[in-house]
């Protein structure tokens, strides 16, 4: 009885698609960095509801990179997902970052990392770079 109680509050009990989208970000921090990218942050909180995913520098940019993971193709595809409203946001997400660390960078981008599989297995990763540029509402004045 006892190893039974232990062995339930030991379960990790988050919703499974945010354990399949944790496991899809190392899988894209471990892609970029073969790629040799510089990761900078992952996971970034920036206000009350905005996240960037991943925060990383190639050469002398600086690269935002949203993380889409799927079980398999049938879950759509990621632009699909990276809306207008979801452009929107990772723009605003991005400018507060960059002014919250007073960051002026060379050239920023935005990138999108389609990661499809799932815990066990090798994932297909796909990697589109300069998927949207830096939505019009913001603009970075140094």
């Amino acid at each position: 009885m006892r190893s039974f109680i232990k062995n339930l509050f030991r379960r990790d009990s988050r919703p499974t698609h945010l354990k399949t989208g944790e496991w899809g970000e190392k899988q894209a921090i471990r892609f970029l960095k073969m790629k040799r990218y510089k990761i900078i942050g992952q996971r970034i909180r920036v206000g009350k509801h905005d996240e960037l995913d991943i925060v990383a520098s190639e050469k002398n940019t600086l690269v935002f990179v949203e993380v889409k993971t799927r079980k398999n193709e049938d879950f759509g595809r990621p632009f699909s997902a990276v809306n207008a409203e979801k452009r929107k946001r990772l723009s605003r997400a991005a400018v507060a970052y960059l002014k919250d660390k007073k960051i002026k960078p060379d050239y920023l981008r935005f990138d999108v990392i389609e990661v499809i599989g799932e815990s066990g297995a090798k994932p297909e990763i796909r990697h589109i770079e300069n998927a949207f540029q830096l939505d019009s509402a913001y603009r970075l004045w140094w």
